[in-house]
């Protein structure tokens, strides 16, 4: 079984994501990743209806913009985004 990296922020921005999650919702079947295919089961349908991740993309994309208000570079400001708590 692979080791996973959960340091880095994985955010989308927010409606990108409620128009995914909205299109798997209806097919009831994950549409990327590595259960494409499959049949969502309760607690990814759950995931799905709760959008439970929003905070998670308003934090990324909250954190890109402050960056780039403060002079960094869309690559520098992408790699700020992702980090998880405080930037150093």
């Amino acid at each position: 079984m692979p080791k996973y990296n959960n340091n880095e922020r994985k955010w989308m921005t927010p409606s990108k994501r409620a128009k995914g999650y909205a299109a798997e919702r209806k097919s009831k079947v994950h549409m990327r990743g590595k259960d494409e295919g499959k049949e969502l089961d309760s607690y990814n349908q759950g995931l799905r209806s709760g959008y439970l991740l929003c905070q998670s993309d308003h934090a990324g994309a909250y954190k890109y913009h402050e960056a780039i208000k403060a002079g960094k570079s869309k690559e520098e400001a992408r790699k700020i985004s992702k980090i998880k708590g405080k930037a150093k």
